[in-house]
């Protein structure tokens, strides 16, 4: 059971400014050095080396060393899990400074994004509404998707790899993760993972070389309007 001291330390972890800048950048479910971590937060190489010492200690940030550089990246589909959740709950504030956060208005984040390993946004939502509507994927509780026989058959027509995705077992097989900008569940997990891995090989989306944009191509487009039925 988590203790009320536990709770209070990742929160407050992910509640430094610095450290939740650099939480955001990893997101995009890519390894980043120190150095692109500090230049993201804003700090010095020395200030954000403790940063990272720190959440590393906590679980929140697995690190790895390659040559002389040492990358970071999140420990845990969980730990981007809450993240997107806090981003959710930090745009219902009526402050103006939240309102004005520049990833809250970039319009093309708000569109297509990854969110840890999965899609995110408006595409994410149209994906994962089409699923829905068609019964191919219907709520399993509160927090989980159940994916039908009939969407079974779909992920198997589309080229989803739903093999690799099942073997994942260490982590949630179909997760409902409240979408930031949408405000409204997307698909997460083992499934989002595998259903965003389709997009990116077939073509039908590219990721952009920094942050968490994604571009949906002409023939993502179509595909969406084809065989999801939906439109963005």
């Amino acid at each position: 059971m988590t203790t009320v001291n536990a709770l209070s330390e990742v929160a407050a972890l992910m509640g430094d400014p610095a450290r939740a800048a650099m939480l955001s950048l990893l997101m995009d479910g890519r390894a980043h050095t120190a150095s692109d971590l500090a230049l993201a937060a804003g700090v010095t190489a020395q200030t954000a080396s403790g940063h990272l010492g720190r959440m590393a200690e906590a679980n929140l940030l697995a690190a790895r060393a390659q040559g002389r550089n040492r990358f970071y990246r999140l420990a845990s589909p969980d730990v981007a899990h809450a993240i997107e959740s806090l981003m959710a709950l930090a745009g219902t504030r009526a402050q103006p400074a939240s309102r004005s956060a520049a990833w809250r208005r970039d319009p093309d984040l708000r569109f297509c994004r990854t969110c840890y390993d999965h899609l995110a946004g408006q595409v994410g939502i149209a994906v994962t509404d089409s699923l829905t509507q068609h019964g191919h994927l219907e709520p399993k509780g509160s927090r989980d998707w159940r994916l039908t026989p009939s969407g079974e058959l779909f992920c198997a027509r589309v080229g989803v790899d739903l093999g690799s995705a099942r073997q994942a077992s260490t982590r949630h097989f179909a997760r409902q993760c409240l979408d930031w900008s949408e405000r409204r569940p997307h698909i997460s997990g083992a499934l989002g993972s595998a259903i965003a891995d389709t997009f990116f090989k077939k073509g039908w989306a590219e990721k952009l070389r920094r942050g968490r944009t994604v571009r949906l191509t002409d023939s993502g487009r179509r595909t969406l309007a084809r065989d999801f039925g939906a439109t963005v």
